[in-house]
Order: C-alpha cells, then sequence, then structure tokens
C-alpha cells in the first residue's frame, strides 16, 4: 500500500476542505482574503519554495510574529513539508526568545515588520538559526532587508515534493509552556494529537462549516491556533484574522464581517463590556462565545448573558500538553453550573484525584488535581525526560490545576497548584475571593494573590481595577469580604490600579504581581 493512501495530517485537512469548497472564503485578514482553493495553493507554494531551501521534515521552524495570513499560511506550508512549528511568544525578551530557538534547534526563524529587531536580536545570541522568513503584517508592511520575503515564497513555480514518509503520529509542533519555572518547557505534540483534538472541537465546542469566527487572540498560543484556527480550516469555515485583541477594533469586526463566533480571554470580553461602543455596535450575528485561558468571574457572565441574549458561551479548559482543550461547559450548563469547567469532551478521560492517586468523592467538595489520559496529549517534554516523567506519574497527565468535582461529573477548578494561598496554616483559593469581590457593582477586575507577611507566612491580598467613574475605597472592599468570609480568606490588604499585568492572551500575570507586592509586609 503506498504510504500516502492513509495519511493523516495538519496539511491534509487544507486539502479535503479546499476540494469541498473551493470557492468559500477562508481566510480574511486585512485587504487579503483567500478562498479556501486560494489558500491551499498559496500553502503549496510556500512549502515548494522552503523545500528548495532545505526545509524538510523533522527541520524545526520557529515563528514570532503577530496574527496574520502568512501565519496561518506559514503554518500549513510547515505541516505539509513535515518540518516542525515552534511558535514564540512575542511578549519575551530577547534572551528568552534566544532560550527557545537553542532548545528547539530551530534553525529557522519567521518573523514581521514590527518584530524583526527582536528577532535578530534573540537569534544572535548563539543560536543555529541561518534562515529568516519575512511575514506580512494585518496592515501594509515593507519586507525587512536580508530575510527572504514570504511573497517570493507564494511566488515558488513548483509543486511542494511529496513526503511519503510523513505520518500522523509524527512530530508537527513544540510548544513552549510560560509556567513558572525557571525555563520553559518544549510541549511535543504529533499530527494525530492535535487532529484528534480539532475533532473534539468540532463535535464538544459546536465549531461548524456555517461558522465565520474572529480570531483576535496570538497564534502563537495553542488556544487560538489549536482550538479554533485549525478546527476552522478542517471544517471548512471562514476565518477573519486580526492581530489587535482591543474594544475599538474587535467591536467593529465583529459588526462588519457579521462574526457568528469569537473567543477570548475573560479580560478581553470584559474590556467589550466596558466599552463605550458596546451598545452601539449591532452584534445580531454572534451566536457563539468562547472562554478560557483564565477563569470567568459568575458575575461577567451572569453580565454577558444579559447583554447578549443570543449569544450561546462555553467555556473551554485545558492545558498546551493536551493540544490544549480537555474539558468544556456548554451554553445549556453556563448558569446553571456557574464556574464549572465542565466535563471531558470526546477524546478525553478526566480525574480528580487526592495525592495517593485516588478519586475524591463527587459532590463532597473535597479538592483534588485534575489528571487525564487522551489521544490529545504530548508525547513528552522535548530534551526534558525528568519533568516527563513527572507529568506523566502514575499513567496519567498531572495538570496541576485543583478542582472539585460534583455528582454530575461537572469540574470546577478551584486554583492552580502554585495560585493556592497557606496563610497561617489555612488554604485559601485566590479564585473564591476574587468571585466575592466581582459580588461588588463597582469592581472591573480583580486579581487576589499570596505575598510574605512575618506572622502568617503568606497574606491574601486583592488587587483591583474599580469601573470607570464609580466610587470604590479598599475599606469598602475589605469590609465586603469581611462581611461574607471567613477571617482568614479575607484580604489584608486591598490595592486599587489603573490596570492588571495581562500577556498578549490574556491572562493574568499573577507572577508579576506577586513580585511586585512582595514587600508591602515588610
Amino acid at each position: 500500500m503506498h504510504p500516502a493512501i492513509r495519511r493523516q495530517t495538519i496539511a491534509d485537512l487544507l486539502h479535503r476542505s479546499a476540494r469541498r469548497e473551493p470557492r468559500k472564503p477562508a481566510i480574511v485578514c486585512g485587504a487579503s482574503q483567500w478562498s479556501f482553493a486560494e489558500f491551499e495553493a498559496v500553502v503549496d507554494h510556500v512549502a515548494a519554495g522552503l523545500a528548495q531551501r532545505g526545509v524538510g521534515q523533522g527541520v524545526r521552524v520557529a515563528v514570532l510574529a503577530r496574527n496574520s495570513h502568512g501565519f496561518a499560511a506559514l503554518r500549513f506550508a510547515v505541516a505539509r513539508l513535515g518540518a516542525v512549528l515552534v511558535p514564540i511568544n512575542f511578549m519575551l525578551k530577547a534572551e528568552e526568545v534566544a532560550y527557545i530557538l537553542r532548545h528547539a534547534q530551530a534553525r529557522w526563524l519567521a518573523t514581521d515588520s514590527g518584530l524583526a529587531e527582536l528577532a535578530q536580536a534573540a537569534a544572535a545570541l548563539d543560536t543555529a538559526v541561518a534562515q529568516f522568513v519575512w511575514l506580512p503584517s494585518e496592515d501594509p508592511s515593507t519586507p525587512v532587508a536580508g530575510m527572504l520575503s514570504f511573497d517570493e515564497l507564494a511566488r515558488t513555480d513548483a509543486a511542494p515534493p511529496e513526503a511519503p514518509r510523513l505520518a500522523s503520529t509524527d512530530l508537527a509542533q513544540i510548544v513552549y509552556t510560560s509556567g513558572t519555572e525557571s525555563s520553559p518547557k518544549g510541549a511535543m505534540l504529533t499530527h494525530d494529537a492535535i487532529i484528534w483534538q480539532y475533532a473534539a472541537c468540532a463535535i464538544d465546542a459546536s465549531i461548524a462549516a456555517t461558522d465565520v469566527m474572529l480570531h483576535a487572540l496570538p497564534l502563537y498560543h495553542c488556544a487560538q491556533l489549536d482550538v479554533f484556527l485549525g478546527p476552522c480550516v478542517y471544517v471548512g469555515a471562514t476565518s477573519v484574522i486580526t492581530s489587535k485583541p482591543t474594544p475599538d477594533n474587535l467591536l467593529p469586526l465583529l459588526e462588519r464581517h457579521r462574526i457568528t463566533s469569537f473567543f477570548a480571554p475573560p479580560t478581553v470580553w470584559i474590556a467589550l463590556l466596558r466599552s463605550p461602543l458596546f451598545d452601539e455596535t449591532d452584534l445580531g450575528t454572534l451566536r457563539k462565545g468562547y472562554y478560557g485561558a483564565s477563569i470567568m468571574p459568575v458575575e461577567v457572565l451572569r453580565e454577558l448573558s444579559q447583554r447578549l441574549p443570543h449569544t450561546g458561551f462555553w467555556n473551554l479548559y485545558g492545558q498546551t500538553e493536551i493540544a490544549p482543550l480537555a474539558t468544556l461547559c456548554g451554553p445549556e450548563d453556563q448558569l446553571r453550573k456557574p464556574g464549572s469547567c465542565g466535563r471531558p469532551c470526546v477524546n478525553v478521560e478526566t480525574r480528580i484525584v487526592d495525592e495517593f492517586m485516588n478519586d475524591v468523592k463527587p459532590g463532597s467538595g473535597e479538592v483534588g488535581e485534575i489528571v487525564h489520559r487522551s489521544p490529545h496529549l504530548m508525547l513528552g517534554y522535548f530534551h526534558d525526560d525528568e519533568r516527563t516523567r513527572a507529568a506523566f506519574e502514575g499513567g496519567w497527565f498531572h495538570s496541576g490545576d485543583l478542582a472539585t468535582i460534583d455528582d454530575e461529573g461537572y469540574i470546577t477548578v478551584v486554583d492552580r497548584k502554585k495560585d493556592m494561598i497557606k496563610t497561617g496554616g489555612e488554604n485559601v483559593a485566590s479564585r473564591e475571593v476574587e468571585e466575592m469581590i466581582y459580588r461588588l457593582p463597582a469592581v472591573s477586575e480583580v486579581a487576589v494573590i499570596g505575598v510574605p507577611h512575618p506572622k502568617w507566612v503568606e497574606a491574601v491580598i486583592a488587587v483591583v481595577v474599580p469601573k470607570a467613574g464609580v466610587p470604590l475605597t479598599p475599606q469598602a472592599v475589605m469590609d465586603h469580604c469581611a462581611a461574607h468570609m471567613a477571617g482568614f480568606k479575607a484580604p489584608k490588604q486591598v490595592v486599587l490600579v489603573d490596570v492588571l499585568p495581562k500577556n498578549p492572551s490574556g491572562k493574568l500575570l499573577k507572577r508579576q504581581l506577586r513580585e511586585q507586592f512582595r514587600g508591602v509586609f515588610g
């Protein structure tokens, strides 16, 4: 049997969608628009151009770029050749980018005009990068001198080479996690791990061919890349790509393109709700709203349901290591099970276990760690056997998240292990305190952290962003918590700020807050 007959790779999914719906819009970004047939043609030309210059099976191609049609095409061109994609967070410093380039042994680095200086500085720090690729941006930009232009690759007059030995079990990408460890870990994901996850997104998250989805969070992050963009290409949906996840940009795009589906972390949904443009924007076509990356405050979820009554919401939960979808809570359960991340999706088995790997009792309120088994899971951490063994101890993947499970099997994340605050010998889940503070109508955002304390070892601090024009005092927050929570849970201090630090994916940077406020108690 010819090896290609049963081949199932990420690039094959685009090929099939282009055969089914050749004239349907596939990618819209700025002034660029490609049908599925045009998208596949661009991908094939770029793949051919890369192959002529030595990119082949197993070669690591890193990308340090903002969202664009070029990023999307490069992703599928790399998969077409059996090369390995290494997406990199563009908020990192040069030294941090260089670490990933060295660790992944990347020889190619794709970037755009806005990030070219960072890319060049990082590559110069003792890496193996030998070739740069310039990618176009959402807005018009000029190719960087000395870089191989995406436009030149897309004009390659040759067919991409066949990769007969490429199998679904081959490595497709290495995604570096941004945890608290001293060095990031590279999760190795195969084509089939990602494709199994795409199927779960279509089945359980209702991503469908009729969708017109807006992709605004960074594509270097596995949530936007593999829970949304990839599945949209898989099922034949239309993808509108932007690199600017701000209300002033998003709300007009949602209206102009009659967007039906949109994903954002809670911080971006909150920003949309607070924008003066929100009530002026026609969001009548928006039927599917997705959130993840961090926990949605229950009060914000209620507000979204009231102000977007025709939009169903899904809470998607997972980790980079599981490609990344693991569980979800659908529209029918958003208010029935507020705050829950739902139940495992179709291809995932999930347990909540104690330190001895025993299941916690459903409905007991007992807290345990979330562990998974799934074909979505990574092979392991690249060049890191020790942390791979620890992650898969006992034959299950250990998420590091703490949760409870109710008698219907719905999981509620309590906290990350690292976010559990130990004050005076008592455990405090930062999420519980945050939810209490969100009950105050004057609160826009809040982050609760633990910082060193001479008496309590750790003390609870709340960092609060008030709503614009609404009066709020630290004492009012403290009094509210003291009236409704045990004394050890209530914040010992409240700090009012204008904004909370976040990464480009919208996650709150609690580590940065802990560093900023670690000395407040002496």
